[in-house]
């Protein structure tokens, strides 16, 4: 055989043999609501990298922002149905399927981010994570929304006397739903995806986000007051579809899971780092801010209300346990 018949025949099977290492790659779509400017969005497309490189591109993640997938319950039902293989979203919309997770949401339950860590990173998070794996879902960790701080196109917030009659997006969280109902508002639950335009029509009053995500979904536009309440903090839940997780290999599901814990805590720092940059730049685009609320009289409405109505389903014993976490 001569030389050039030899590499005639090498050039064609080169395709062949790159069609099939590219047919066993996994293609793994990964859906999130947030802006591309978020932090989840920069996370997740690390995280992705990440897989992609340690799996030897036999694992490639698609990262799919903004909610171009769907919304919220959208995505959450697709990764359960098995259309959609990694979904991030925020803890409240998880709920329904394990009720026991609203204790994450329970108003001014946490002190700081310390005390967030040491919670959703320890058994009690591990306990809580166990709760959806009978939900065709597998949790790979929590991701940080934030401390939540209320805006509205209305008026200053300072005192809970301010909210009354206004109407307020929240997440479908029984806690969410039901802080605001006690302090006066009319707590409205819709989909992240669908807030700035409920924001911009005047559908709602106002909503309540970490200052990062105002600012990163451009809140400021249509909104014009803000105030640092920190009255409930929110996590994130990256996870992926049950199904998607059991056609995996062993070696493939340590490859997510490592990743996993250690993009974690990069997104939450990021969150962290930008907390204080962002209040100064959503002032700097013209929303006035109340710094200082009375945070402890919007507690002594809240706190003990909806405690009681958690620990009337669910009993004490996760509420204690995060408050001895803190200690």
């Amino acid at each position: 055989m001569t030389i050039t018949r030899r590499l005639l025949i090498g050039a064609l099977a080169t395709p062949a043999l790159l069609g099939r290492a590219n047919a066993q790659a996994i293609r793994l779509r990964f859906a999130h609501p947030h802006p591309d400017s978020d932090s989840w969005n920069r996370a997740s497309r690390i995280f992705a990298q990440m897989v992609n490189d340690r799996s030897q591109g036999t694992l490639n993640v698609q990262v799919f922002g903004n909610g171009v997938l769907g919304s919220d319950p959208t995505t959450i039902a697709a990764a359960r149905g098995g259309s959609l293989d990694i979904v991030l979203t925020g803890n409240p919309y998880f709920t329904g399927l394990a009720p026991k997770l609203n204790v994450l949401d329970l108003p001014f339950l946490f002190k700081d981010r310390r005390h967030v860590t040491a919670v959703l990173d320890g058994p009690i998070g591990q306990e809580l994570r166990g709760d959806l794996d009978g939900s065709n879902l597998h949790v790979l960790g929590f991701w940080d929304i934030g401390f939540r701080n209320l805006t509205n196109s209305r008026r200053a917030i300072s005192a809970p006397a301010d909210l009354r009659g206004l109407k307020i997006r929240t997440t479908p969280n029984p806690a969410h739903i039901k802080a605001f109902q006690l302090l006066g508002a009319n707590p409205v639950p819709m989909p992240f995806t669908e807030l700035f335009t409920a924001l911009e029509t005047r559908t709602v009053d106002g909503q309540e986000n970490p200052t990062t995500l105002i600012l990163n979904a451009r809140f400021y536009e249509v909104q014009r007051h803000v105030s640092i309440t920190r009255h409930a903090y929110t996590a994130g839940i990256l996870a992926v579809g049950k199904q998607r997780w059991d056609s995996l290999t062993p070696a493939q599901r340590d490859i997510l899971q490592s990743v996993a814990n250690e993009v974690t805590p990069q997104q939450r720092a990021m969150n962290e780092d930008a907390e204080a940059s962002s209040l100064a730049e959503l002032k700097a685009k013209g929303m006035e801010a109340v710094e200082h609320p009375d945070r402890e009289a919007f507690a002594r409405v809240v706190t003990e209300e909806v405690r009681r109505d958690f620990a009337s389903r669910y009993g004490t014993a996760l509420p204690d346990a995060i408050d001895a976490a803190g200690a």
